[in-house]
């Protein structure tokens, strides 16, 4: 079949890679400049993998769909053409003693919500050690241990290169898109299908964002703020986050030295830099968790919004040559190979 996707974000490039592979003719079109422009809300993301940790606010599907995407991930990258860090290492929750109650919380949340063998393990200050020298501040320490995390940057690249045989159509925004037809400022291209990955370009122009309107086009964005550090000497081995009454701080380990840090989760649609206030919470949280980030180098910051719809969670809308997939809102990384699963399968049940 001949098929079309819009949008060359981490969606659209796990359908390609897919696609491709099971001997479509695949194209697809975005309005980023080629491979590696950094307009998608992939790319921004610290690539957690914390099915568990995300229980304090997404519901079981999401639980679900998070297990099964690590499960894919192992599957996907061992097959790509380039290297791409994966890590299953577990994840950290961490408190300051001052902020145990609302800690203590969320972690009981998370034992309600999660099955026996998901739910935290409490560490004392020994085990914490042990597991990570560097961690100097926090009282109180549990373990998740079937979480993980990847590398995003390293992964979209990888996923792209690795769709051999996909025709990419860079700087081709679609401005119109119907079943079995996109329409750029170049003309209209017919298809067998189509597959609609935009995120919050899906939204028509001029289309106010309604609330109690749950569906694909009505997308809002929120907006995400990240930082990379570069920290020669600072060892992390796994993610941790900072349970704080006001915000989730996450520390996320890279390769060479950079440590991601990031929690900000605002209502806007504003794309300018990282804020003053978020900048300095942020950065100062992660110091509280790791003193030896003090001499560490902000090297990049970054913004930019998460596609979300009225409910906050991801939806999947199929027709007759058209399949729209939209709002996996905070959750991208963690859910994206088993959102992807779930479209193929009812696109080839049609």
């Amino acid at each position: 079949m001949k098929i079309g996707i819009a949008g060359a974000g981490l969606l659209g490039r796990l359908l390609a890679l897919h696609l491709v592979r099971q001997g479509h003719e695949v194209h697809v079109f975005d309005l980023a400049s080629g491979p590696l422009a950094r307009g998608a809300a992939g790319w921004t993301a610290a690539g957690m993998l914390s099915p568990t940790a995300e229980l304090e606010s997404a519901d079981e599907n999401i639980f679900r769909q998070g297990l099964r995407s690590i499960e894919l991930w192992s599957q996907i990258i061992p097959g790509l053409n380039q290297p791409v860090s994966l890590t299953h290492a577990g994840s950290l929750l961490l408190a300051h003693r001052t902020d145990t109650g609302a800690a203590m919380r969320i972690v009981g949340l998370l034992e309600q919500k999660a099955p026996v063998d998901h739910k935290p393990r409490a560490l004392s200050p020994a085990e914490l050690s042990e597991l990570e020298p560097c961690i100097h501040g926090p009282g109180r320490a549990w373990l998740l241990p079937h979480e993980g995390h990847l590398n995003t940057v390293e992964a979209m690249a990888a996923l792209q290169s690795s769709a051999v045989g996909t025709q990419w159509h860079w700087n081709t925004p679609v401005v119109q898109l119907e079943s079995g037809r996109l329409i750029t400022a170049t003309g209209s291209h017919s298809f067998d299908h189509v597959f609609d990955t935009r995120g919050t370009g899906m939204r028509e122009a001029g289309r106010p964002f309604d609330a109690h309107d749950v569906n694909c086009l009505n997308v809002r964005g929120v907006r995400g703020e990240i930082f990379w550090l570069h920290a020669p000497g600072v060892t992390l081995n796994r993610p941790v986050r900072l349970l704080h009454p006001r915000h989730r701080v996450y520390v996320v380990p890279r390769s060479n030295n950079i440590i991601v840090v990031g929690a900000s989760e605002i209502e806007s649609e504003d794309r300018s830099p990282a804020s003053l206030r978020t900048t300095v919470e942020l950065l100062a949280a992660a110091h509280s968790m790791l003193p030896a980030l003090a001499e560490a180098r902000v090297v990049h910051s970054e913004t930019n919004l998460r596609p979300a719809l009225a409910d906050n969670l991801p939806r999947i809308e199929h027709q007759a040559g058209l399949t729209r997939i939209n709002g996996l809102f905070r959750h991208g990384w963690l859910i994206a190979p088993a959102v992807v699963e779930e479209a193929l399968n009812t696109f080839s049940g049609h």
